[in-house]
């Protein structure tokens, strides 16, 4: 019986993470994709179990980039329009 690659379930992991917590995601989405292309070539390599574990990750870890750069920008231009309008400045 062939073994789940254990980077694949842990890049899935990061990748989820990514997308809940808010700013700390950003870091978890980068290490989440890094690990998913490792468990990628591994599982190429060994032939175990887990593709779709990896390639969950890879985009979950993506999709939680994205979203923690949006975030991130949002935050920027609120506090960069505040600035701008406030009277007392």
């Amino acid at each position: 019986m062939e073994k789940t690659n254990n980077k694949a379930i842990v890049s899935l992991t990061l990748g989820v993470l990514s997308i809940i917590i808010p700013y700390i995601g950003l870091i978890l989405g980068i290490i989440g994709l890094i690990i998913s292309s490792k468990s990628i070539k591994e599982i190429d390599q060994t032939n175990e179990k887990g593709r779709g574990l990896a390639i969950s990750g890879r985009v979950c870890s993506i999709v939680g980039i994205c979203f923690q750069f949006l975030l991130i920008l949002i935050m920027v231009l609120s506090i960069s329009m505040f600035v701008i309008t406030d009277p007392s400045v």
